[in-house]
């Protein structure tokens, strides 16, 4: 049920270039997986112990050891289940709403939070360059408990995409920019958000129709920057009020 080469199968999908090559990524515990069994993902295998409470009636569904499941599992402590499952094709970017774009956001918790967001906000396209961390590795989908089943997350080149929607005004958030609280701001707009260490790149910049900030309010005005999640809520939750 689970050979040597499974197991180094399974355990080389934590690698990009092993999820690409074989279309497949692996979720992990009993909430994370119950929503992907339960969306539009199509299922490649399903590995559980004893525990596991979800009825299933799946092809290619093995009942293993936990210590088995370890030797799979990517977490500190293996959570009772782990399903394998296909990377859909290429997803189509959507025309209208609120667009969410990432300028080459690196770390996985980030991502994972940020897709959590957007499925939160009901941001249903969240557009991601080409430099952005893969939303299919391990860690950020982990980080998205689930939310990744609900939100369209396309990679392209972000500068392409924001050229061939000329209708739609861009925000991107930087330190220098308008407040936020003070800004009347749309129902459709494309928002872009940068990367951990360096924020928006230069060429994105250049493409922006409207600057804005997030202001900070401690008296010694010290703090360097937010998290990019972090900022990514809150921006969020600014556009939302005016939907």
């Amino acid at each position: 049920m689970l050979s040597k080469n499974k197991i180094k199968l399974i355990n080389s999908l934590n690698r990009k270039k092993n999820r690409t090559e074989h279309q497949l990524f692996i979720v992990e515990g009993k909430k994370s997986v119950d929503e992907f069994l339960a969306s539009h993902f199509e299922l490649d295998s399903l590995y559980y112990t004893k525990n596991y409470s979800t009825v299933t009636n799946y092809n290619n569904q093995y009942k293993i050891t936990i210590e088995q499941l370890n030797k799979i599992s990517s977490l500190k402590n293996a959570n009772q289940v782990l399903a394998v499952f296909h990377i859909p094709k290429n997803n189509i970017s959507l025309e209208n709403g609120l667009i969410l774009a990432l300028d080459k956001v690196k770390d996985p918790g980030n991502l994972g939070t940020i897709i959590r967001l957007c499925d939160w906000f009901g941001i249903k396209q969240l557009i991601c360059s080409l430099e952005t961390v893969d939303c299919y590795n391990t860690k950020v989908v982990q980080a998205s408990m689930g939310s990744l089943t609900r939100v369209n997350i396309v990679y392209t080149n972000l500068t392409e995409y924001i050229n061939k929607k000329p209708e739609l005004p861009v925000y991107v958030s930087l330190m220098d920019g308008k407040n936020i609280y003070k800004t009347d701001l749309p129902k459709n707009a494309i928002i872009v958000m940068g990367n951990e260490a360096n924020g928006i790149s230069d060429e994105i910049i250049t493409l922006a129709s409207n600057k804005i900030s997030i202001p900070r309010f401690g008296d010694l005005l010290q703090t360097e920057s937010l998290n990019v999640a972090t900022a990514t809520s809150i921006i969020l939750s600014e556009f939302k009020r005016f939907t």
